[in-house]
């Protein structure tokens, strides 16, 4: 969601601040503001809008002097998107300025007795409580005072703070919201996500809930609850700051998009070994395994579609039953699971809110949980007792691309591996498999490159009023990626229904000139999957249809016309969904829209 930075150091911390920030700007933000502290004075500076609107009032930073600040994007949740809401926020006595991603659940009962003690509010948020908080309650020693600020907080926070009283200093705090420490050289950060540091440092501390820390250009302290130092080991961020820029590319997501035969490779060539599947991370058992009754699935958005992808191959290959889970759902509904199943959690970032209390659901029932994510000392990480990590690098465009594609490769690999644990796959079949999975790059590539004429197919379907993708089984299941991505991106009426559910109601929205997208990859129930494109053909649609060039049935029905190579159907959702994500770009790059930061939507998130 919301994006933070903090920086202080030997430099004019604004220009510092404001390159972090956009690096920040793929997560999703309305408005953005900084902080600067110069000679124990405090300066704001906040706009609605983009951050090149903050460029530009500071001259780029250069009309706010001072070596240390705080800056802020603010994606909405409490009060509209105005200069008045946006962060960071000062205190009444101008001594303290905040920011803060998350929610604060008791802000109300915390603003009537602010406002009862007689101090004024200046926006609608839910933030603004803490800076009083911090005023309230400040005798001199700031350490302290974020301890007793926070114990007054219900909900999630990652917070940072400058106080005019502490000159070079600034002060963070986490709980259940990611922010990270960087180490630099005679200075120092925080942020809420590592691409905001790349450009300055690869040295991070990874924050865990109930952390604090006080920095200054050459020290850096975390304490706890108790305000008594505490010990945290540095990591190193292991991609390039090259590979969260454009790269050429008119928007990430094409580039992500093209990147993802490279990224697949990197998920699967370290974990083949000696022509077999090991994921050293899992130290499961084959008893272990074989006491598991069921495997739930659980996540949120394209994430949880990865899982709707990667279940048919989990629960064919091992013979385990396999549900799958929106974990928004998951987390209300007193799921029946116990220390039998396997809880198999999917995040992109690992910071997403839903997701995170729906893993603490299973595990205090007794689950084993099984985490898919592709940042490295992220909240689901650090929660799960097994981490598979994806290793796609950083994903900038907020739709999601190569991390699904990641996502359900590990899940494929994940069956392999457990089938072969249960001896549960013949070794012939185990080889068979194994070919197609080291072959995955190269046929995402074919894809990618058999579908040229895309761009003209984008002209033609661009100003539709509403698209219906339509398949069967994984197809269905990579229709509903495929519909995400059009409607996120395009802002065009998108939606994914089960073919065999047409005449239980879909087909009666299907007249003169509607787009069918029919996915027809699946060669078992091609024939039922062709009855449905010559129902609505009938019915005026115009048909474009994902199969494979000697498809002559598919071929003969469909009105235009997407391409794949012909793989088993196992395997095929990595490889299918690029169409459909090539389509959703060039339709959203034809109506002039926001690709990479589409409108409403967020990278990560962060709060329910």
């Amino acid at each position: 969601m919301c994006g933070i930075v903090g920086f202080t150091g030997l430099r004019h911390a604004a220009p510092v601040l404001l390159d972090g920030l956009k690096k920040l700007e793929y997560r999703g933000y309305d408005s953005a503001g900084l902080a600067v502290m110069n000679d124990g004075v405090l300066s704001v500076k906040k706009v609605s809008g983009r951050i090149a609107n903050l460029c530009e009032i500071t001259k780029d930073g250069n009309t706010m002097p001072g070596e240390v600040g705080i800056g802020h994007t603010r994606w909405a949740t409490h009060g509209a998107p105005t200069e008045e809401n946006a962060h960071p926020h000062l205190s009444n006595d101008g001594k303290f300025a905040i920011v803060h991603n998350g929610i604060i659940e008791n802000y109300i009962k915390l603003r009537e007795e602010l406002t009862e003690r007689g101090y004024h509010f200046d926006s609608e948020t839910d933030t603004e409580v803490i800076v009083h908080l911090l005023e309230m309650y400040y005798k001199g020693d700031m350490r302290k005072t974020l301890i007793k600020v926070v114990n007054r907080l219900k909900g999630s926070y990652a917070l940072g703070v400058i106080c005019a009283d502490e000159p070079g200093k600034i002060f963070a705090a986490r709980e259940a919201s990611p922010l990270i420490i960087g180490l630099g050289l005679d200075e120092n950060y925080f942020a809420s996500d590592v691409t905001a540091l790349v450009s300055n440092t690869r040295n991070v501390i990874y924050m865990d809930d109930g952390d604090f820390a006080e920095l200054t250009s050459d020290s850096v302290v975390i304490f706890d609850g108790t305000a008594r130092p505490v010990e945290k080991k540095s990591s190193r961020i292991n991609w390039d700051v090259q590979a969260a820029e454009k790269g050429g590319f008119d928007h990430f997501m094409l580039k992500e998009i093209m990147e993802q035969p490279a990224a697949v490779k990197a998920t699967t060539a370290p974990r083949i070994r000696k022509g077999r599947i090991d994921f050293e991370e899992i130290d499961i058992s084959a008893a272990e395994l074989a006491g598991i009754r069921k495997i739930v699935i659980t996540a949120c958005g394209s994430a949880y579609y990865a899982g709707c992808a990667g279940r048919y191959a989990l629960e064919k290959l091992t013979g385990i039953p396999v549900e799958t889970e929106l974990a928004s759902e998951l987390r209300y509904s007193d799921p029946l699971i116990d220390e039998h199943t396997l809880v198999i959690v999917i995040s992109q970032s690992g910071e997403t809110a839903d997701t995170i209390a729906a893993m603490k659901e299973c595990r205090a029932k007794g689950a084993k949980v099984l985490a898919i994510v592709n940042v490295v000392g992220s909240t689901v990480a650090k929660l799960a007792d097994y981490t598979v990590y994806t290793w796609a690098g950083p994903e900038i465009a907020v739709a999601t691309t190569k991390g699904y594609t990641t996502q359900v490769t590990v899940l494929y690999m994940l069956s392999m591996f457990f089938a072969e644990k249960l001896g549960r796959i013949s070794g012939k079949e185990y080889d068979r498999l194994m070919v197609m999975i080291t072959r995955l790059p190269r046929h995402i590539q074919q894809a990618i490159d058999m579908n040229p004429r895309v761009t003209e197919l984008a002209k033609k379907y661009h100003k539709s009023k509403a698209l219906f993708f339509i398949g069967r089984n994984t197809d269905y299941a990579v229709a509903l990626e495929g519909a995400l991505k059009m409607k996120e991106i395009s802002y065009l009426h998108a939606e994914a229904y089960a073919a065999g559910e047409l005449k239980h109601g879909t087909i009666a929205l299907i007249e003169e000139h509607t787009p069918v997208i029919a996915l027809c990859c699946n060669r078992k129930i091609m024939e039922k999957t062709l009855s449905n494109i010559v129902e609505v053909k009938a019915r005026g649609a115009e048909v474009l249809a994902l199969t494979f060039r000697d498809n002559q049935k598919i071929l003969s029905e469909a009105d235009d016309l997407l391409f794949m190579p012909k793989v088993d159907e196992i395997f095929s959702a990595v490889i299918e969904i690029l169409p459909l994500q090539l389509l959703a770009y060039h339709v959203a790059k034809e109506n002039g829209c926001d690709i990479d930061k589409p409108k409403n939507l967020a990278k990560s998130v962060t709060v329910e």
